[in-house]
């Protein structure tokens, strides 16, 4: 089998390659610079320009596109200008992959798109799964217009699996910008402590990721994040005694808006309780199903 990457060299994606390679799949990644994905993975993986006309000649019913493109959204204060990159760089890789399988002669078995539980918006303490509507928010409006970007491929009769991601929990990510708090001892919850943080262990993501491209009757929407969310509180909490580190310090809302802005309130104040209900009925199984071992594990306790 053959996987098709875009975004293969972010922080999901390069563990993507990883576990793919471990289970014999042929892997091409997509890049603006070829190059990069050479010097990140080494021999054994294609690096492809995404705008170049030829790798739509690999496409075929033993091929599966993983998109995984998008502008980091934690990543400073949402500017106009940032907000704009964030929605493009995830519409203008869609319509890309979408235009070139229309043009392609044969069609790949699959597609695996994008997204995350930003899709549901902020929900308070009320779970949500896959059949739960779309929120309100600047970043359920990207995640619709991500989501959508590859929708025709329903209608063409190619097997997609959108996957909506929460906080990977793995070296980097969100997970490394947290640590120097908690390691000089200010670290605790963001404003309330009550949002919900819907987390995943990189393990599990990238199995997940793994386990939709092999299964022909996986399709349709999944949340991609442990079966036990926690509150912020309680996440700060677990996180301090996987580190031997107190973590009740919390950083009021008013500081985290004067220093984030907009960003503050849909990604630090504000989140949801995500159940991997879909996953769960499709067979999948969690290798780390609680914070605690997850944690302990991403820090290499």
């Amino acid at each position: 089998m053959r996987a098709i990457i875009v975004g293969g060299t972010g922080f999901i994606g390069r563990n993507l390659v990883a576990e793919l390679k471990a289970h014999d799949w042929e892997i091409v990644v997509l890049s603006r610079a070829p190059g990069k994905v050479a010097e990140v993975f080494g021999k054994g993986v294609i690096g492809m320009r995404a705008d170049n006309g030829d790798w739509p000649d690999m496409l075929g019913p033993s091929c599966v596109i993983v998109n995984l493109a998008g502008e980091n959204i934690a990543d400073g204060r949402w500017t106009a200008k940032k907000k704009q990159r964030i929605l493009l760089s995830r519409l203008e890789a869609g319509d890309r992959i979408l235009r070139s399988i229309q043009l392609a002669e044969k069609s790949p078995a699959a597609v695996i798109q994008g997204s995350a539980v930003g899709f549901y918006g902020p929900q308070g303490d009320q779970p949500v799964d896959e059949n739960s509507p779309s929120g309100a928010g600047f970043l359920a409006d990207v995640c619709r217009q991500w989501e959508a970007s590859t929708a025709a491929l329903d209608e063409m009769g190619i097997r997609r699996c959108v996957v909506r991601t929460g906080m990977v929990l793995g070296q980097g990510g969100a997970l490394a910008r947290m640590l120097p708090a908690f390691r000089r001892y200010v670290g605790g919850p963001l404003g309330s402590g009550n949002q919900g943080v819907s987390w995943i262990h990189m393990a599990d993501q990238v199995a997940a990721i793994r386990f939709l491209m092999e299964h022909p009757a996986a399709r349709g929407p999944f949340n991609l994040t442990a079966p036990n969310p926690v509150n912020s509180a309680t996440f700060a909490q677990t996180l301090g005694q996987a580190l031997h580190r107190p973590a009740k310090l919390k950083t009021p809302a008013l500081a985290l808006r004067a220093l984030f802005g907009e960003m503050a309130d849909e990604v630090l104040l504000a989140g949801q309780f995500a159940l991997p209900n879909r996953l769960a009925e499709s067979g999948f199984t969690f290798q780390f199903p609680d914070l605690a071992p997850a944690l302990n594990n991403a820090l290499g306790n």
